[in-house]
């Protein structure tokens, strides 16, 4: 039996429909479904694209319902992937899938980590502090924004002259690159364990 992914999105979803394009044959991991808290996000293209189901819920819905979570256990849901989700996980979720809801962060935390620190603004506070390198952290959720334990890390060099677009640029290769690898490497260690 499969492992089942949901993908949870904000944002145009690169991320996502790259993830989506990783799994589409595989042997152990499907994704099942895609979640957004906006209707202009990417989530209804993608799951055209990929003939996933997608599902766009209300702060209301997320943070004062289970209905989010009954969509979930409907689509028989192994694990969440965030893929440019800006809104904190709240503790119902995080109790349905302790261990199993994996964020991705533009920056090699616990720098440029925590709350409003997401997209350009990472970029800019990147530069703007003249740092060498930068990357990506791939980490479980917790209860505050990017505290949960490190997956993988891995950096690319900034070098003088590169602007916050340029930075932005390389670290989106990199989520490209090792966002699916880790979600794979993470489950198929866990795949005979008991999970949600």
């Amino acid at each position: 039996m499969k492992q089942k992914l949901a993908i949870f999105l904000s944002g145009s979803g690169s991320n996502a429909r790259n993830i989506c394009a990783y799994f589409k044959n595989h042997e152990k991991i499907e994704v099942a479904l895609l979640l957004s808290n906006k209707e202009n996000s990417g989530a209804k293209a993608i799951g055209a694209e990929f003939k996933i189901p997608s599902y766009i819920f209300t702060k209301e819905q997320f943070y004062s319902t289970d209905e989010v979570i009954f969509k979930l256990a409907h689509f028989q849901i192994n694990t969440v992937v965030l893929a440019g989700f800006l809104w904190l996980i709240p503790e119902n979720l995080l109790d349905k899938y302790p261990n199993h809801i994996i964020n991705i962060h533009p920056a090699l935390l616990p720098k440029y980590g925590g709350k409003g620190m997401h997209g350009m603004h990472v970029h800019e506070a990147v530069w703007q502090n003249k740092e060498t390198e930068s990357g990506i952290t791939i980490h479980l959720c917790s209860k505050e924004y990017d505290k949960g334990e490190v997956l993988f890390q891995t950096s690319v060099a900034i070098e003088e002259g590169d602007t916050p677009e340029i930075i932005a640029k390389k670290v989106l290769a990199l989520e490209h690159e090792f966002f699916p690898r880790v979600i794979e490497e993470y489950l198929c260690v866990e795949f005979d364990d008991d999970l949600v």
